[in-house]
Formats: structure tokens, sequence, C-alpha cells
């Protein structure tokens, strides 16, 4: 189920898929999804949460999965994903598609002021502190520190804003 405050914008080319286990996406005053943003449900019937002033470019896939809780005022460039679920794999036996999801790593948590740049991948568990930048391109799948600039796959810090 879509909340939007009436201050947001939503694309009417943004593709925000009704949930089947529950979730929300809710979206606050002021926060942009820009055309052909995918939100799909998937794996867990977690909310999807958009924060004030925040912004989510084209091209983005979001997942609902275990939840997704994005701050304030947070920049999403072009074509990343956010998949806070994994799907099972352990059995060999049996096709990946139907072991199902593993157990969450706690959903992913992106608190204010972040800048995500383009084509980068955040995954379950991933808490990326306020202030933070992650390079184009990087792969975060731990938490990364408040005002820190992380890149690469794993994402790793390589400097910081103060």
């Amino acid at each position: 189920m879509l909340v939007a405050d009436p201050a947001a914008k939503i694309s009417p080319l943004a593709d925000i898929e009704p949930s089947v286990r529950g979730s929300r996406v809710v979206v606050a005053a002021g926060a942009v999804i820009d055309a052909f943003v995918k939100v799909k449900p998937a794996g867990g019937a977690g909310d999807v949460t958009i924060g004030p002033g925040s912004v989510i470019n084209s091209g983005c896939v979001l997942y609902t999965g275990n939840g997704i809780a994005i701050g304030a005022d947070v920049l999403i460039a072009a074509n990343c994903t956010l998949a806070p679920t994994n799907h099972e794999f352990r059995d060999p036996g049996r096709p990946i598609r139907t072991q199902g999801f593993m157990e969450s790593r706690g959903g992913i948590v992106i608190e204010d002021d972040v800048w995500i740049g383009a084509n980068s991948v955040i995954l379950d568990g991933a808490i990326i502190r306020k202030g933070s930048i992650i390079a184009a391109g990087s792969v975060v799948r731990d938490e990364r520190p408040a005002y820190s600039i992380s890149a690469g796959a794993p994402a790793k810090t390589i400097g910081w804003r103060k």
C-alpha cells in the first residue's frame, strides 16, 4: 500500500507494485520518486519509508523484503538497487527459486544526509550512517560510519567528510 504525503512528488512513470504481504511504502513531504523507479514486494513484509526531501532517481529498484528506512535529505542516484532480502540456497538438491528466503539481517537503514552514487547496490543488513557518501558502483553489505566516504565491492571507507 502506498501512503504518500500530498507534498511528495511521485512520477506517474514510477512503478510501485502492491504488496501481497501487507508492506507499506510511506513517502514523506518533499520526497521525490523519479520516473522508472521500481518498488517491488519480495521476500518479507517490510515497509519502505522515504524521509522528507529525499530523492530517488530514475532506474532504481527497491525490493520491500525485510524493510528499507531512508532518512531525510538522502540522494540516491540513478540505477541503484536496494535489496533487503536474500534467497535461501543451501539445499543443492532443490532449485534456489523454490527454497524461499533467508532470515533477515535487519533490512536496510539509510540515515539522514546520505548520497549514494549511481549503480550502487545496498544489501540486507546495510546501515549507512548520517552524512555518508557511497561512491558510484559500490556494494554495501555492512555498516558505514557517519560522515565516511566509502567505495568498492564490498564498500570500504576511503575517506571522511569532516
